[in-house]
Order: C-alpha cells, then structure tokens, then sequence
C-alpha cells in the first residue's frame, strides 16, 4: 500500500468508528472492518482491480444505509472523500460500489465493475457463516424480532447468497459459510 492510500484507508477506519460508534445490530464498525479484509482478500486475486477503490468502498459501505442513516446521494461518503481530496470521478465510482452492495435493492444484480463485484462479494460474506447467523440475531434483538422470526431471515436471504457471488474466491469461501448455516438450521430445528 502507498503512502497516500494508507492515510485514506486509515482516515477511513477512523471516520467508520465514530460514526458507528454505538450501533449494536450488526451494522457496526467491526462489520465493516470484516467486509474490507474480505474484500482485500478477494483483491488479492484480481491484480487488474483498482485496490484503492475496492478498500475505500469497502469501508465506507454502510455509512450511508438507510437503515442507519437518513442520508441522501452518499452524503458521508461524499463528504468523506472530498475531505480527503479524492479525485471527483474516483468518488463517483466508490458510491456507485456502495450503491450496488446492499442485498435488497440489489438482488439478482451484478455489478458492473470488478470493484463493484468485490465489495458486494466481500459483504455478502459476512451474511454468511457463524458471523452471519450472530448478526442475523443482533439486528432481529434489536428490532424485537423473536429467534423464529430471525431464523426467517435465513430463507429470505441468507441461504440464497451463495449462488450470487461474482468472483470465483467468493464462491469458494461461500461454500464452507453455506454449509456452517445449513447446519445449524439442523440443530435449530432439533432444539425447537
């Protein structure tokens, strides 16, 4: 990492720590740390993908959801950006990667960047597995969801995530996450 992409990457951690300071759903500063690993580890396989983008997209996904924010046109990450003078045509790429992550408004959709198609990649990861099901549980606590109505969420979405990832590293780390929620779909239903 150059000198001048790690003090963004790193003004950018910052920036998603206070702004998700006190969130508890799942939504949290730690999500979006998860979504950034995952995404530089997909990177990692596609060298003619702009890093940069994919890692600033990455973490700042989320500081505009509409489920935590009443934002209009990526208006933190607009601001974010510009305060770190990043190049207008660079911002517009980076929020419409993040425009094309979120699950609900994007399902069936692939992006059309490799950038795009990584960070959705890198986020759709994080539904998944033992982290998946221990934020499909926060977030339902923290709606008044019961556990039955939670476990819902797992055929509206979860389960469905693994035959929509873009990239062939996603696909293959979605597999063992698939499995680890099938499973205990299992053992839920024998404990029911």
């Amino acid at each position: 990492m150059q000198n001048n992409e790690k003090k963004i990457v790193e003004a950018a951690v910052h920036y998603i720590e206070a702004l998700f300071q006190n969130n508890a759903d799942g939504h949290d500063a730690a999500h979006s740390m998860r979504v950034y690993h995952n995404a530089v580890s997909l990177a990692n396989n596609e060298p003619e993908c702009d890093r940069e983008v994919v890692m600033l997209a990455a973490l700042l996904h989320d500081v505009d959801d509409h489920k935590l924010f009443q934002t209009e046109n990526n208006a933190n990450a607009r601001l974010f950006l510009t305060e770190q003078e990043v190049p207008a045509e660079k911002i517009e790429l980076i929020c419409e990667i993040i425009n094309g992550v979120s699950f609900s408004k994007n399902r069936g959709k692939r992006p059309a960047t490799l950038e795009g198609q990584i960070v959705q990649d890198a986020d759709r990861l994080d539904a998944l597995g033992a982290i998946g099901i221990a934020r499909t549980f926060a977030y339902g606590g923290k709606h008044g969801r019961s556990l039955d109505a939670s476990v819902e969420h797992f055929y509206e979405k979860l389960l469905l995530l693994k035959d929509e990832m873009n990239t062939d590293g996603a696909r293959k780390m979605a597999e063992e996450r698939h499995a680890f929620l099938e499973a205990f779909l299992e053992e839920y239903k024998k404990e029911s």
